[in-house]
Parts: C-alpha cells; structure tokens; sequence
C-alpha cells in the first residue's frame, strides 16, 4: 500500500505569538517550529500500517518555505520511506487552496492512502481531510481515534456528541488522524543518521488564490484580575451571589 503523510511546519505550541506590524499575520522572528503534533499521529499510524502489510511505501509532504525540510527530515528519521516539499515563500492560511496544491501533487503519485491530522495547531481550522477527499474522488473519515485494517478495508472509530460512530471504508481514502490513536515513536541515532540518505524532493508549488483573506488579527483581551469576596466560610454567602450575578455560572 502506498501512503501519502500530509505534514505541516507550525509554530512550537508553547510559543508566545506576537502579531506583525501589518495586523494580518504573525511576527515569525524568534518563533521555534516543529512538525504539527495531530500529524504525528498520522505518521505513526502510516508507519505502522506498512509494517502491518509488511509491505509498500510512507511518503510525507509538505507545502510551505524551504526551512520545513527540518521537519521533512525528522519525518524520515522517524521511518518515512521518502519526503517531497512543495517549496513556495507564500504564507498559506486558506485550507482550499492547501488542498488544491496538495491534491494536484498527490493526484499524479502512486497513492492508495493519505493521512493527516485531524488539524494543524496555528490555523486551527479542521479543513484539510475534506477538502483533499473531495478534490481526489476518495472516500473519506475525519477525527478518527482507532483505525483497523482487515481484508483491504478499513474500521474506523470516531468520538461524536455522547456516542462513539464506527464506519468502514475501502480505499482509496483520506483519514484525520486524533489524539489518542496511537503513541508517535521518536527518532533514535540509527533513523537520524538513516534519513541522511533518504530522498528529498523540492518541488515548485502551484498555490491557486486564496479563496479566504485575512482582515485582521487580534490577541484575545486580557483576563480581568481576581477579586477576594472575605475569608473561610462566612464569604460562601458573598461567593454565591458574586457567581449569580457577576459570573451569572448559577
């Protein structure tokens, strides 16, 4: 089986994000990146599908600037056969025009799988799985916290509003990946020093106009301070009401 990993470059999710002198994006000087964690377990779980097979292929891609090799590579010390980064200097924040270019690519790979994961942590916006099914034909899962393949198809598990939904699903297919579906294994010395000659693909991208624009950031407003209403149980009265009608929780 050949498996398509989409991966993203994001900011390290204990960075403290500042907004550019432009209000429309972020200032990136000082920003430590790292490969976006839900794509982790995307990873993995194509990892562990070929060892399964015993067989095929774990190809990772990635649309963004030449610096997401860092991340490309620490996919392949991880085990990916291969990486391809579809090298443009844009700043791409529009989840359909990621999918177009990233369909456009894999549309012309061999290509029974591709995993994602579930969302990337800057953007936030849970749209890539979709979007790439859509463009490619393929079936296609989102979310999914267990997957398992039996006879060429797929069982797939999914957290709903107070249920959990299992679906089955042949390929060629699209699944988002959740936290939860498995433990993301590291590299170790023998995958680093492996991944060094591991192929690397750049390839210019074709990024269509975005179909969103950005219009402006904004931090969310700071918390307001603490108040103390009194001391032991004599403030539980002055608790109560302040939690009626300041915090309007009752």
């Amino acid at each position: 089986m050949d498996i398509v990993v989409c991966v993203k470059r994001v900011p390290a999710s204990d960075t403290a994000i500042k907004i550019a002198a432009d209000g429309k994006s972020i200032d990136t000087s000082g920003i430590q990146y790292e490969l976006n964690p839900y794509d982790e377990f995307a990873l993995e779980q194509a990892l562990r599908i070929k060892e399964q097979l015993g067989q095929g292929s774990v190809t990772v891609v990635t649309l963004g600037s030449k610096d997401a090799q860092k991340e490309l590579r620490d996919a392949l010390a991880r085990g990916a056969d291969k990486a391809v980064l579809l090298a443009t200097d844009q700043w791409i924040h529009d989840g359909a025009s990621t999918a177009e270019a990233l369909a456009a690519w894999i549309a012309s790979q061999p290509c029974n799988l591709v995993l994602c994961g579930r969302q990337a942590i800057d953007s936030d916006n849970n749209q890539l799985a979709p979007n790439l099914a859509t463009r490619l034909g393929f079936a296609c899962v989102t979310e999914v916290n267990k997957l398992e393949l039996a006879d060429g198809r797929f069982t797939a598990e999914r957290d709903i509003e107070g249920a959990r939904e299992v679906v089955s699903c042949g390929t060629p297919a699209v699944i988002s990946c959740q936290k939860g579906l498995n433990e993301p294994r590291y590299p170790n010395l023998k995958g680093i020093m492996a991944a060094k000659k591991k192929p690397l693909e750049e390839v210019a991208a074709t990024v269509p106009e975005a179909a969103m624009e950005i219009v402006a950031l904004a931090l969310p407003p700071a918390r307001s301070s603490g108040k103390i209403v009194g001391e032991g149980a004599a403030a539980v009265p002055a608790l109560i009401e302040a939690l009626r009608t300041e915090a309007k929780v009752l």
